[in-house]
């Protein structure tokens, strides 16, 4: 007889008995890593003053951070499988705590960049390791309520970013907005290596360096060019350039993938519809909510009048609601109910109808546009976790870490096309009713140049109508994704649900003998990778029945009937 699953050293069928304890700790170690995505936005004044940084040194100090973080994802996830989940999980706090500490101290913008750089390395590693320690210490019947708490802290730490960092400025210098970083740091590596139980796979596997190399170069000129993008002009030589690069490397990434036995990111994972269902739903999220939310601080400061730290809050409703529903585990209840893609379905058109409502509620006052943050919020809280874990249960456990890492890639991705294919829209439609105001550098600039109180209105009205379109596009991007993902994940699960049924009636049907049988059942089912398809669970049990068969005719003589 084969070993039960109890016996399992990846996870055991009732989860650690520290799970919620253990998520508490690696949501700490994540939100702090999420802060540093919008903390330095609100410091720049601060660092252009102090360091003497220039507006390209301040986009640095910035986009360092993000630039490395997305292009390492993937990397970082095949490294957690491969040497360890949780050693992965203590260097990425050991260098994000580092790099915190030399931010916080430096004396100059190169210093500060390069310790930025760093972060993102340190950032990288516990995005990917802490989802797939989630992965790997729940069950099925409490994974999803666990992703969403996860995906709570996402919400978290967006809205808390700004708010975080104007306090902290308000009452210490630039420097402790990093610093404060290094006590968390501590008493989470303190916590991981006391809780955190270690798992790991594929080590008898020769490592994939080239697919490393050519994925973390691929993703990054990719990055680099949606950030680019807006400030050179997506027509640019530069943009351009970078953009054919990522695309031949990532091209040359994929190939070699297919090409060796133990690949970084298995690509027949894509022909898996679940697993396509929940990549496509996945991007249109980070689509319609990165993409809305550029659009929507712009429309509460320079059409509605509002401050930077005023507009800040007035998107918090947005995060507040996702928080307040994933605590409640409202998505996991659902899914269980109705269905993963139902609850998909539901989420993506509750976002959907929120993008709407603010496009057409929320042009003249805050009160339309409200409403439209709470509906977008209720969306997310219902799409994201549960597209989450569509994505971690459509790959294998052994490969936790690379469907975390595809998952935060997936996210990096959507919300740079969000605001590329949004903020086009917006200018299009803007340059369509203002064409004197297209050579200005930005809105303000536009509003200083014009002529006048008559012209400095027709800019802004022209501005919110390009806002208006660009939040519309949204809504039918994000609606028709939703529809797709959750068409493509029912069509899955009813093809899963076909196989194991004419795998359970060949198992009844077919003849059955003591010594052969008994065992082989038990085999088939234990040996085939969580997350494979019923269709190749079953091909498995067949084969390894027959082998079983023929072995049994030639050493054992037949046994009773059962």
């Amino acid at each position: 007889m084969t070993a039960p699953a109890a016996q399992r050293t990846d996870l055991a069928p009732q989860g650690h008995p520290q799970r919620w304890l253990i998520l508490g700790v690696i949501c700490l170690a994540q939100l702090t890593v999420l802060l540093d995505n919008t903390v330095l936005n609100v410091a720049i004044p601060s660092l252009t003053t102090e360091l003497n940084a220039s507006t390209a040194d301040v986009q640095w100090m910035i986009n360092a951070y993000s630039l490395v973080q997305a292009g390492l994802l993937l990397t970082a996830g095949s490294s957690a499988d491969r040497y360890g989940r949780k050693k992965m999980l203590i260097v990425g706090l050991a260098l994000f705590g580092i790099g915190s500490l030399v931010a916080g101290l430096s004396q100059s913008s190169g210093q500060l960049i390069a310790a930025r750089a760093g972060m993102g390395v340190g950032g990288a590693l516990l995005l990917t390791t802490t989802l797939a320690v989630v992965v790997q210490i729940f069950d099925d019947t409490e994974r999803v309520k666990a992703i969403g708490i996860w995906s709570t802290v996402s919400s978290l730490g967006f809205a808390a970013g700004p708010l975080f960092g104007g306090f902290v400025l308000d009452h210490f210098w630039w420097g402790a907005i990093f610093l404060i970083n290094i006590p968390v740091a501590l008493i989470a590596l303190a916590a991981v290596v006391r809780l955190v139980p270690e798992s790991k796979s594929g080590q008898g596997e020769r490592p994939d360096l080239l697919g490393a190399l050519l994925s973390t170069i691929g993703m990054t000129a990719v990055v680099f060019a949606i950030i680019s993008g807006p400030e050179h002009g997506w027509a640019s030589g530069r943009v351009l350039l970078t953009v054919f690069i990522g695309a031949a490397v990532m091209t040359g990434f994929v190939l070699w993938e297919l090409h060796i036995p133990n690949p970084m990111l298995d690509m027949h994972f894509f022909r898996n519809q679940k697993f396509i269902g929940a990549v496509a739903g996945a991007i249109l999220v980070a689509f319609g909510m990165g993409g809305s939310l550029f659009l929507l601080t712009q429309h509460l400061q320079f059409v509605l009048g509002y401050g930077p730290l005023e507009a800040g809050l007035r998107t918090a409703p947005m995060a507040l609601t996702v928080i307040a529903l994933n605590l409640t585990g409202l998505g996991a209840r659902l899914v269980r109910k109705i269905g993963t893609p139902v609850v998909i379905a539901a989420g993506m058109s509750c976002l959907a109808a929120g993008l709407a409502a603010i496009a057409l509620l929320g042009r003249h006052g805050y009160s339309g546009m409200l409403f439209g943050l709470v509906v977008m919020g209720a969306g997310i809280a219902l799409a994201m976790p549960a597209m989450a874990n569509a994505i971690m249960s459509a790959i294998p456990p052994e490969k936790a870490g690379v469907g975390a890492g595809v998952n935060g890639t997936l996210a990096e991705f959507g919300n740079g096309l969000g605001v590329a294919v949004l903020g086009a829209v917006m200018n299009a439609r803007f340059a369509a009713l203002v064409p004197a105001a297209v050579g200005a550098a930005s809105l303000p600039a536009a509003l200083a140049a014009a002529d006048g109180p008559a012209a400095r209105e027709q800019i802004k009205d022209a501005f919110a109508s390009g806002l208006e379109v660009s939040q519309l596009v949204g809504a039918v991007a994000v609606l028709a994704g939703g529809l797709l993902a959750a068409l493509l994940l029912r069509r899955a699960e009813r093809v899963e649900a076909s196989a194991a049924s004419a795998l359970t009636e060949a198992g009844t049907t077919a003849p059955v003998t003591a010594p052969v049988t008994v065992p082989v059942t038990a085999d088939a089912s234990a040996a085939a990778p969580a997350g494979e398809t019923a269709g190749a669970a079953s091909d498995a049990a067949a084969e390894r029945a027959a082998r079983l068969e023929k072995a049994g005719d030639r050493s054992d003589p037949p046994g009773p009937a059962a």
